[in-house]
This record gives C-alpha cells, sequence and structure tokens, in this order.
C-alpha cells in the first residue's frame, strides 16, 4: 500500500544529495569549518550551538558528539548546546522565546569560542539573535541552514546553505551527515595535536 510513498521518499533523499555531491564548495566550506573548530579548541574556545525543533535535536547531537565521542576514543571537546530547560522557559517567560539563545550567548560567549546555528529556514529571530550576540562577544559564527542569510553575511564567518528541497527534513538530514563529518574531521586532526 505504501511501497510506492516509500520509494519516492527514497528517490528524493537521493536527489537531495546529488544536488550536494555534484557542488564541491560544500567540500571547501566543511574543510574550513573544521579547521575553524581545530583552531578555536587549540586555545581553549569552546562551541555553543543552538537551533530549534528538528535542528536544535542536530545542535545537541553535534555538541555531545564532541563532548562524548564520535569514532574514536579520546578527550571531550568544549561544546554546549544551548538546551537547558530551565534557562529556555525562564528567558523564554521574562523576556520572550527570540532571546533564548543570546542571553546564554551573553552569559557565557567568549571572544574568540564558536557559535554554530542550525537552522532550516534562515529566518528565525531568536537565531538571528543568537548571531548578533555573538558577533557583539568577537565570536566566530558557522551558520548550517537551508535559506541563506544574506542580511547577516558579515557577522557569519562560515555558511553552509543546502538548497531548500520543499521540507524541512530534507534539510536536516543533509545537517547531520555534515556534522558527522565535521566532527570526523576535528577527531582526526585534534589527535595529531594531543
Amino acid at each position: 500500500m505504501y511501497h510506492k510513498m516509500i520509494f519516492n521518499e527514497f528517490n528524493d533523499i537521493k536527489n537531495s544529495w546529488d544536488a550536494v555531491i555534484n557542488n564541491k564548495s560544500y567540500v571547501a566550506l566543511l574543510e574550513s569549518a573544521a579547521h575553524l573548530i581545530v583552531d578555536v579548541f587549540k586555545v581553549g574556545g569552546k562551541i555553543l550551538t543552538c537551533g530549534n525543533g528538528g535542528s536544535h535535536c542536530n545542535a545537541i547531537h553535534f555538541a555531545e558528539e564532541l563532548t562524548g565521542r564520535y569514532r574514536d576514543d579520546r578527550f571531550g571537546y568544549p561544546a554546549l548546546a544551548i538546551s537547558d530547560a530551565c534557562h529556555i522557559s525562564c528567558v523564554g517567560n521574562d523576556f520572550g522565546y527570540e532571546y533564548v539563545f543570546s542571553r546564554y550567548i551573553e552569559a557565557l560567549g567568549k571572544r574568540n569560542d564558536i557559535l554554530l546555528t542550525i537552522t532550516t529556514s534562515g529566518k528565525s529571530i531568536n537565531i538571528l539573535r543568537a548571531i548578533e550576540a555573538a558577533y557583539i562577544k568577537n565570536m566566530y559564527v558557522i551558520v548550517f541552514t537551508g535559506n541563506t542569510m544574506r542580511e547577516f553575511v558579515k557577522k557569519v564567518d562560515i555558511e553552509i546553505c543546502v538548497p531548500y528541497f520543499k521540507y524541512a527534513d530534507r534539510v536536516q538530514e543533509i545537517h547531520m551527515k555534515f556534522i558527522h563529518v565535521l566532527i570526523l574531521i576535528v577527531e582526526q586532526k585534534m589527535s595529531n595535536v594531543l
């Protein structure tokens, strides 16, 4: 009954990946992001990550793979997902949901840390405010998006924009693989540092 729908979903995933694989700029962007992360780790900096909905889950996954492990047994790397329920409910209630990430960055972000934001739309106001807060703190900003953030291009160091494929889940699937590739490179590069 659902065979055609399942096949269509698999085919859609393949088409989405083909569009990414045929664009060689993603390789250079991911390498640049990985080098930046390693450089920040070398000088004692950290990564703060954030996103909404499925992108929030991807941001948490990115942080836990760095503090825990991905493929190699190694020391944990300094990464925090902005996901504390008490913080989010407090700031959401007292200031508004658009400030849930930026207030955290104001409190814990430091010069030369990295903010990695994940957003399929590129328009979430709380993500835009987070980028502003990181910019003010002289942090580096890496953005995974499904829609370019042109108005923030001067405040973003690396933007990795996946073409928006009608549904957010396609973008999130590609973002997840990008996350794993980044961590793989970071693990390999950091093993040469320690």
